[in-house]
């Protein structure tokens, strides 16, 4: 599965630079920081779950607090961004500004919370891996949205990359039924949360409140 998100990764990235009309270097210094934090989170995984898969797990344990580190830039990088967006007014057009104040704000808050309680539940592996597993579903969803013909979705578009990330959980259920003969409930809490995080932006996202906060956040 680490195999997995860091390939969605690289494919929607490479697709997203591959339609750029103007060179990378015109992008403002906050996107290059935040792609270098993100890209340094994906290769974390990948190692920690490698060092785990040959048995290294005391250096693991060690290289722990690195990830606590990176998962903390990746929320607070999250929403510099967004905020950025927002006020220099490249938000896509197939989003409304509320809804992709919410898909981006609540998407890395939420990825920072499933992280912190993956962290606290180290010494419980079972829940570890897997709500591990659950927050990068979450932090893979901007890389879903370069992949998705999102243009002709519309409205739907964040209901769209739901349902692929979803698939990423859903594969790990279909191990544990295979595995262990039961879903283990930390899958159950993880998609219980991606549930919850996508009806927050579907149904705040058009609200007046929201709609009022993203256009504050643009003119200020």
């Amino acid at each position: 599965m680490a195999i997995a998100f860091a390939v969605t990764v690289v494919a929607g990235f490479s697709l997203s630079y591959a339609r750029m009309t103007e060179p990378p270097t015109t992008l403002p210094l906050q996107i290059h920081v935040h792609a270098m934090v993100f890209v340094s989170w994906v290769g974390f995984y990948l190692l920690q779950n490698g060092l785990i898969a040959n048995g290294s797990v005391a250096i693991h344990r060690r290289l722990g607090a690195v990830g606590g580190v990176l998962a903390a830039l990746m929320v607070v990088l999250g929403l510099v961004v967004t905020v950025m967006c927002l006020r220099r007014g490249a938000v896509p057009f197939f989003f409304t500004p509320g809804v992709f104040l919410l898909l981006d704000a609540v998407g890395v808050i939420v990825f920072g919370a499933l992280v912190a309680v993956a962290i606290r539940l180290r010494n419980r592996p079972d829940w570890h891996k897997r709500l591990m597993l659950c927050a990068m579903a979450v932090v893979i969803s901007p890389a879903l949205g370069r992949i998705l013909p999102m243009p002709l979705l519309g409205a739907w578009a964040p209901v769209a990359v739901y349902v692929a990330l979803m698939l990423y959980i859903v594969a790990g259920m279909v191990y544990d039924v295979r595995a262990r003969g039961s879903i283990h409930s930390a899958y159950w809490w993880g998609a219980g949360v991606q549930t919850a995080f996508i009806l927050i932006v579907m149904i705040g996202g058009y609200s007046a409140p929201v709609i009022a906060l993203a256009n504050w956040i643009a003119r200020a």
